[in-house]
């Protein structure tokens, strides 16, 4: 584990202690809304039986909900804290998983073509370089198989929310690299209206062109791409829910494994 994958194991079991949304458990799903959850573009098809690896995606969120479609579930995240929210929602529902600690770049303990979909939500720009990330799934994913990617928008990455003064600026040379930001600290809201501020982990832009081509020079065919559309356009200039609607934060992409010709 290298110096990144510490910082950001230790920032990211601060922010579950504090109960970010991203580890809370989903713990109310039924099918119906657990494919909701997973598949919104209805691109995935069933997964009843399937091999899944739910990859840096701690959290007790999509591994409960590929568990309740009935698939065959490996959580793979580099949390101990979030693990153990996935240990907490396979007790609730009574399914079994299994649950692996380590580094999304370092999937070398998972077997060849061992996995029909690799599930993997917003994780990857917590790393310098999704390569070494689309290397291993590569390997893992069987021929056919599918392989869901969310990323940061790289424009919007440069942007803070709250920097607003008639517009969003930009302030950041558009390129391959770590950002940085005035304030890394991450706001946590709880149900009570009460707000605590963790530091967040280190972060990392992934420019459109590289993110792409390196899918696809990895045997990836893209079969859609989305933005995430959440925001809101009448809420306060300088807020999250306003600067959602100007600048979409995420790009949601489903991608199938295709098998490269030989080179003789």
């Amino acid at each position: 584990m290298d110096d990144i994958a510490k910082f950001n194991r230790k920032r990211w079991n601060d922010l579950v202690k504090a109960d970010i949304v991203y580890s809370r458990p989903m713990l109310n799903l039924t099918q119906e809304s657990a494919l909701e959850v997973l598949d919104p573009y209805k691109v995935m098809g069933s997964v009843n039986g399937k091999n899944v690896l739910v990859l840096a995606s701690g959290g007790g969120q999509q591994s409960a909900a590929f568990a309740l479609l009935g698939a065959k579930v490996t959580v793979f995240d580099l949390s101990d804290e979030q693990l153990k929210r996935d240990k907490a929602a396979a007790v609730h529902y009574g399914h079994s998983i299994r649950i692996e600690q380590g580094d999304m770049r370092d999937l070398s303990r998972f077997a060849d073509h061992s996995f029909d979909i690799v599930y993997q939500p917003y994780s990857i720009n917590f790393i310098p370089d999704p390569v070494p990330v689309f290397q291993g799934v590569a390997r893992i994913i069987r021929p056919g198989g599918l392989y869901r990617v969310d990323f940061a928008n790289p424009i919007a990455i440069s942007i803070d929310e709250d920097e607003w003064n008639n517009g969003y600026p930009l302030r950041e040379i558009y390129q391959d690299g770590e950002m940085h930001f005035d304030n890394s600290d991450w706001e946590v809201w709880h149900e009570d209206g009460s707000m605590v501020k963790v530091p967040g982990p280190r972060e990392f832009r992934h420019t459109l062109s590289h993110f792409i081509n390196s899918l696809i020079l990895h045997g990836f065919v893209i079969l859609g791409i989305w933005e995430e559309l959440s925001g809101d356009p009448q809420a306060k200039p300088g807020t999250w829910e306003h600067f959602k609607a100007v600048a979409p934060p995420w790009f949601h992409l489903w991608t199938k494994k295709v098998e490269l010709p030989r080179v003789e």
